[in-house]
């Protein structure tokens, strides 16, 4: 049998028939398609062959039904081309209208949602983000955090506390505060290496290092405070400035101890140095000029956004000046402290029951006179103090007829007016000897035999002057035993 073809003929095509094999029926078919031009489905008509075993009731007489699944079929076997006027029933599919555009009004709360849903996912992942490298980080290098405020600062295994200033915040003020309590409780005291009315000084490590830890009597809270505010003020770190570390209160409900952690400097306090050790000329310079340099810049108001205030030292005498390795002198303890406040022109002292060492109490001090509204009252008694330091380290110097021929003898030690007062004296004494009598320490003739001790000589002289007016200041002390040394790769500063 003949059938008309068009776009489907498995039976071959021929001038649009094709050849129906016996028991096949020859088709005529509508199907729906999508024109995206229009938005719509259109009717396309085929014709063919159908083969014996597509020839069903399925397929064939499907036509009988409405469809609307957009397709339809009609078979014929009656004659040929009889497939050429076959019409299969047909429903056409309904075409959708276009949704109605919406308005920007309703769409806000959609927009609304869709931004802050999207903003809590990129907060979540940055969260996220963070937290897995301070974990990277944290295994890597076995950081331990301590967030204090908004400063990060932490403690590694290989950390030493050289590292720990070197990286601290750059103002000069000591380290953060939640450090200082860590090193603080990872402190292993090994033996007491002095005592005094303050407290007593232990020696004790931290990972491995050697640390001092002063802890303070219960009755010495204020001098606690007091030092610790000093050395945490901005800009205190300096050469000639007993390193802090850090400072901590520990305590139950029955005891309190009230640490002080610093640099340890084996040597001990220049008091212990001079008893024990007779110095030369040179040695006795780099005492004195890092002295006075210590002094210098407790005194030297540093001025800045961040700057460092003027501050007094108050008890300046040889146990509280320490000897570092490289002989040079270290400024520390602070309990008795002031500073000037240059922005509201205002002394801020401490109530203290420590006033000081009577034998370095300068005469305005002995006798009342001094003015406690004038910040540069008390930086004169501290060069009164200064000057009879001065004159412990001369007395250990080995003079002889020249500077290049060294003796081998010098003075015993001693501290200043023992040959006047007794070896604890009482306010009293101490202002007879100074203020009534006007006695100051004995210079001995050879002194004048050696520059250094010679210069000495007259500094001591115009820093213990009775009017604090006369007497020079820390940084002129200092200029001047600078200017004495031969190496002129030292610069003065």
């Amino acid at each position: 049998m003949l059938c008309y073809c068009v776009r489907h003929c498995p039976g071959g095509e021929e001038n649009g028939t094709c050849i129906a094999r016996p028991g096949s029926q020859c088709f005529a078919a509508v199907e729906e398609s999508y024109n995206p031009e229009t938005n719509s489905y259109e009717p396309e008509t085929y014709y063919g062959c159908l083969p014996p075993d597509e020839s069903g009731f399925m397929q064939c007489k499907g036509h009988l039904v409405p469809h609307y699944i957009g397709k339809s079929i009609e078979c014929c076997n009656s004659s040929d081309l009889c497939n050429k006027f076959l019409t299969p029933m047909y429903r056409p599919r309904p075409t959708l209208p276009p949704p109605p555009p919406i308005s920007l009004q309703e769409a806000a709360p959609y927009i609304a949602l869709l931004v802050s849903l999207t903003f809590c996912l990129v907060v979540f992942l940055v969260m996220v983000a963070c937290l897995c490298v301070r974990c990277r980080k944290k295994e890597e290098s076995g950081k331990l955090y301590l967030v204090e405020g908004s400063r990060d600062a932490y403690l590694t295994s290989s950390h030493t506390l050289q590292d720990l200033i070197d990286q601290s915040s750059g103002s000069g003020s000591g380290l953060p505060l939640l450090v200082q309590r860590t090193i603080a409780k990872q402190i292993q005291m090994v033996h007491s290496v002095g005592k005094g009315r303050y407290g007593e000084v232990w020696l004790a490590r931290w990972r491995g290092e050697k640390v001092a830890v002063k802890v303070f009597f219960t009755t010495e809270e204020a001098s606690w405070f007091r030092e610790t505010e000093i050395y945490q003020s901005v800009l205190m770190r300096h050469d000639n400035i007993l390193g802090f570390i850090a400072a901590d209160i520990k305590g139950t409900g029955s005891w309190t101890q009230m640490l002080l952690i610093t640099d340890y400097h084996e040597r001990g306090s220049l008091y212990d140095v001079l008893r024990s050790t007779v110095i030369e000329p040179e040695g006795l310079q780099k005492l004195a000029r890092s002295a006075a340099a210590g002094v210098a810049h407790l005194h030297t108001e540093i001025f800045g956004t961040r700057g460092k205030p003027g501050i007094a030292h108050r008890d300046i005498k040889s146990r509280n000046i320490l000897v570092k390795r490289n002989g040079e002198c270290a400024i520390a303890d602070f309990g008795l402290a002031v500073r000037f406040i240059s922005e509201t022109n205002e002394i801020d002292i401490t109530p203290n029951t420590r006033v000081g060492t009577r034998r370095y109490m300068a005469p305005e001090v002995l006798d009342e006179s001094l003015d406690t509204k004038s910040f540069d009252a008390f930086k004169m008694a501290d060069i009164y103090a200064l000057s009879l330091v001065l004159w412990e380290m001369c007395r250990r110097c080995v003079t002889s007829g020249s500077c290049e021929k060294w003796g081998l003898e010098a003075d015993e030690y001693a501290l200043p007016y023992h040959d006047v007062v007794p070896s604890d004296p009482s306010f009293d004494d101490m202002h007879l000897a100074v203020c009534v009598k006007g006695i100051r320490p004995h210079l001995p003739s050879r002194w004048q035999n050696c520059q250094v001790t010679s210069v000495l000589s007259k500094i001591m002289q115009e820093c213990w002057h009775a009017n604090p007016a006369v007497r020079l200041t820390a940084l002129r002390v200092k200029k001047t035993l600078y200017k004495l040394d031969p190496d002129p790769s030292i610069k003065i500063i």
